[in-house]
């Protein structure tokens, strides 16, 4: 880490695995107080000590009042919050015939909800300070549709234009808002979905595959790392410029 790099308490959501556990690695590693938080205090206990975190704190992201309560316990113990991650996220699949508003609302709770109660609970330490980077992990399904999950690309649409209402509302206050879009990524989510789609249909997992790489012009899952890189880039002092934008790391996908 650059000496004159400032450290900065930066809090991931869904940090316990695939994505988020990647970001927050990467944070812990560049020298940040890093607050972990998971939906269960073991896991996330394990993996503040994993990657050298700060602490870690746990709340389901879809009970408001525990969320907003693990963020208080956070900033009590490490200070300001000076970078939110929500990556907290999940998909469930249905055609559209068969997704009613129990998913719809499902898919909302755990895309969309949790970034707006999260945000404002550290949006105003962040503007009395000057300084603050709030980064949702959103999907290329918040820019897109994609068939059987409509409800998750209406969850991860409004993810996208929640953030970018907001960075309106604060912008020049030292506070951006942005959103990373990623698209199939190599994390152990995929492989599971692999897993039960090659005991269900008994089709070659080389092909199963490609069904989640053909979308990207790349022909290849993305790497943890490269979301990793752009949260992290969205993050630092010099991307002050920066905001209101959702960013796709998807190999050239649109």
């Amino acid at each position: 880490m650059p000496q004159d790099r400032q450290i900065r308490h930066v809090l991931v959501t869904g940090a316990t695995r695939g994505l988020g556990h990647e970001i927050a690695r990467r944070f812990a590693a560049a020298g940040d107080r890093v607050t972990v938080l998971g939906r269960s205090a073991d896991s996330a206990e394990k993996t503040a000590k994993e990657i050298g975190a700060a602490g870690w704190v746990q709340a389901d992201v879809t009970d408001a009042a525990a969320l907003q309560t693990a963020l208080a316990s956070a900033s009590a113990a490490r200070g300001t919050i000076d970078v939110l991650v929500n990556n907290a996220g999940a998909a469930e699949t249905a055609p559209v015939a068969r997704s009613g508003l129990d998913q719809l609302h499902r898919m909302m709770a755990l895309n969309v909800d949790h970034v707006l109660i999260a945000t404002q609970a550290v949006l105003p330490a962040m503007v009395a300070q000057g300084f603050g980077r709030i980064v949702t992990v959103a999907s290329t399904a918040g820019l897109k549709g994609y068939g059987y999950v409509s409800a998750y690309c209406a969850a991860k649409h409004a993810a996208v234009g929640l953030t970018r209402a907001i960075a309106q509302e604060v912008a020049g206050s030292g506070v951006t808002v942005n959103a990373v879009c990623p698209g199939y990524s190599d994390t152990d989510l995929i492989a599971q979905s692999v897993d039960k789609l090659e005991a269900r249909t008994g089709k070659s997992r080389a092909d199963l595959m490609e069904t989640f790489t053909r979308t990207n012009p790349m022909g290849r899952l993305i790497a943890p790392s490269e979301v990793a890189n752009a949260v992290i880039w969205l993050a630092e002092a010099e991307a002050s410029a920066i905001t209101g934008q959702c960013i796709a790391v998807a190999g050239g996908e649109i």
